[in-house]
């Protein structure tokens, strides 16, 4: 029997679908998969659809301490004949449940679990035929690192990858993380539910709202403005995934990763903290990047924040085309014209 997709709170068009992923320590554990299908063309396209990515499933992956809430990333997608999907992990945004540790995981391979369902309430599933459709897989920072580790795992599904700000190598440099990953692995084993020192001065989330044209329309307990607590076990598995991405991960379809042209360390409130990465080293996210795989594309993107799609309108509009040069000379069959300001 086909399973009900239910009305979202980001309204029309999106939809929203719950999926049982069965239970852990903490109780019942989903997954929510969101969708918004691109319009079908008149009288069914008596003269085909020739609309670039007609024949184009996009799956987004959220970061950390996030969801998916981005209107004008999944327009962009819709507009060129994509249907988009977005997945709320386990223990995030729509997918939390009571008396949940938020963002709680031990080894990221376990959001296998969660991509498997979303793909096969997609028509896709893993064990079924291949899909004539293509597959575009999304991730922005943690899931870009989560996406990547699962485009590696499972080759011939995707046909490309697209990184916004992937969080590929620890901030304090890849010699740190050897050292510190034995510490932190003891720590997970012996204080799992400990919670780490808090980082986030809550800087980034300001910075977003500074440079909107109108507010973020967030859920502050799916998206809080400081970031969710970290523990040890969660760290950890982040560690993991840089070891392996420094091991070279040979992902192989196209892989575009965009990121702002600079970091800026957030230690006092200034207006530079709008037109920079204050959560990543973008400079070690660029040299990671060529170990995801055999054909990368770094796009920098100047004064954009480590989302590069929340940006100022300039940087954002510059990301937008970017995002547009790659797509279409990767996937599409023709450009549409692209004017200042379209996703906003």
């Amino acid at each position: 029997m086909a399973r009900e997709w239910d009305a979202d709170v980001l309204g029309e068009p999106f939809r929203q679908l719950t999926l049982d992923l069965g239970e852990d320590d903490e109780g019942p554990v989903v997954a929510t998969l969101v969708r918004a299908l691109a319009r079908r063309p008149v009288l069914g396209g008596i003269l085909g659809d020739r609309r670039p990515l007609h024949d184009v499933d996009v799956l987004y992956v959220h970061g950390w301490s996030d969801y998916f809430f981005q209107r004008s990333l999944a327009a962009y997608w819709t507009d060129r004949g994509a249907d988009f999907y977005a997945l709320d992990l386990r223990k995030y945004g729509r997918s939390i449940r009571p008396d949940q540790t938020p963002g709680y995981i031990t080894d990221l391979a376990t959001y296998d679990e969660d991509i498997a369902a979303a793909l096969a309430a997609m028509g896709r599933a893993l064990d079924a035929p291949a899909s004539p459709r293509r597959l575009v897989l999304v991730g922005h920072s943690t899931g870009g690192l989560t996406l990547s580790l699962w485009a590696a795992r499972h080759p011939g599904v995707a046909s490309a990858l697209i990184l916004n700000s992937p969080w590929l190598e620890f901030q304090l440099s890849a010699m740190t993380r050897v050292a510190v990953a034995p510490m932190i692995g003891l720590h997970a084993r012996l204080r799992p539910l400990e919670p780490l020192p808090q980082v986030d001065t809550g800087f980034y989330s300001r910075a977003q709202r500074e440079v909107r044209e109108a507010p973020l329309e967030i859920n502050p307990a799916w998206r809080p403005e400081v970031s969710m607590t970290v523990h040890a076990p969660w760290l950890h598995a982040i560690l993991a995934g840089h070891a392996r991405v420094a091991a070279g991960l040979d992902i192989d379809v196209p892989v575009c990763v965009l990121l702002s042209a600079r970091s800026v360390t957030p230690t006092r409130w200034s207006e530079e903290l709008t037109r920079a990465d204050t959560v990543l080293v973008v400079d070690e996210i660029a040299r990671a990047a060529l170990h995801l795989g055999a054909s990368v594309t770094v796009e920098r993107i100047r004064g954009a924040l480590h989302d590069v799609f929340l940006s100022r309108a300039e940087a954002r509009d510059e990301a937008y085309e970017r995002l547009d040069r790659w797509v279409m000379g990767c996937l599409g069959t023709r450009r549409l014209p692209l004017s200042p300001g379209a996703y906003v």
